[in-house]
């Protein structure tokens, strides 16, 4: 038992050689919204969906930090707040369908996220906010 605990603490000293990158590109066409909705946005989603990502300590461990990497680089490229500015209209149209159908859901922001992160919870007003700026209907 004592040999198998060894082992594990060497394997768990060796990954953190194992470093993620976490990095914040530019901004480069940040989203142009009402403050209400930026600020429900920064405060819920730009961890993951911007390139202002405030990286949080557990970021720096591993495994823990593949984990956090891998969910800022896949919420980046399914959504990126800091590159709105680019997309058509008709993009747009569609990205805000998508944001809501997900906040509808509860589908984001990732539960797990919020776990650590409890300000990122969104409030029945923060979600109403949302809705009419999507300009989604009540029974969408």
């Amino acid at each position: 038992m004592k040999k198998v605990a060894i082992v594990f603490v060497l394997i768990v000293i060796g990954i953190q050689f194992f470093s993620v990158n976490k990095t914040n590109p530019p901004v480069n066409a940040e989203l142009d919204a009402p403050s209400e909705i930026k600020g429900i946005f920064k405060r819920a989603c730009y961890d993951c969906h911007s390139n202002e990502t405030k990286w949080p300590w557990y970021a720096s461990v591993a495994p823990v930090s593949w984990l956090v990497a891998d969910d800022v680089e896949e919420g980046r490229r399914h959504l990126n707040f800091s590159e709105w500015g680019n997309l058509t209209r008709k993009k747009i149209a569609h990205t805000k369908e998508e944001i809501w159908d997900e906040v509808k859901d509860d589908d984001m922001p990732l539960w797990q996220y919020t776990l650590m992160h409890s300000e990122a919870r969104l409030s029945q007003k923060d979600k109403e906010t949302i809705r009419e700026w999507t300009g989604q209907g009540k029974d969408n």
